[in-house]
């Protein structure tokens, strides 16, 4: 397992795997927490995993809890995604910042985003299938969203066509409105 803390963000790491591979196919560990522990120096316990599938074009996010404030580490199992982790911690020097990552289950790359982070993706491949460890509980009575294409925050997407948007992801709140962490 190779982890590096990501370009801007160092608090964001970016994962890759050892994987073991031959003309049968492929074996690697997705997780194992003793060498997450040791290789991070973060001591997590996961509490939830969650599976989504989203078409081409679907953007899903920005998404974080202020309520029982989630960690994620996030991998691509069917396809090819733009993930994207936003700081939204006032007392951190990386505040307002984000940084992206194509995951794909060909790359098999793996995003920690710690949290106080917002998360989103999108979908570049036909469908996409993502899997998620949180280290808290989904509450709804805490759920939030950034808008996003908030002109702050100036992400860029990649998009190709216009986004396939919830209702919740077309209502998200700019940065500068939003509720965030200390």
């Amino acid at each position: 397992m190779n982890i590096e803390p990501t370009n801007s963000i160092p608090d964001v790491l970016l994962i890759e795997p050892q994987v073991f591979a031959d003309n049968r196919g492929f074996f690697f560990e997705s997780y194992n927490q003793q060498k997450f522990t040791d290789k991070t120096g973060i001591n997590v316990k996961f509490v939830q995993d969650n599976h989504s599938l989203s078409k081409q074009n679907v953007l899903r996010g920005l998404h974080y809890q202020v309520i029982q404030p989630q960690g994620k580490l996030v991998r691509v199992v069917v396809g090819d995604i733009f993930d994207v982790a936003v700081d939204i911690r006032k007392s951190s020097p990386t505040f307002g910042q984000w940084v992206g990552y194509e995951l794909s289950a060909e790359n098999k790359l793996q995003l920690w985003i710690p949290p106080g982070f917002a998360h989103g993706f999108l979908v570049f491949s036909e469908v996409a299938e993502v899997l998620y460890k949180t280290t808290e509980y989904y509450n709804p009575q805490g759920d939030r969203c950034i808008l996003w294409n908030d002109p702050d925050l100036a992400i860029d997407w990649h998009l190709v066509a216009p986004p396939i948007l919830s209702g919740k992801d077309q209502g998200g709140k700019p940065l500068a409105m939003a509720e965030v962490f200390d």
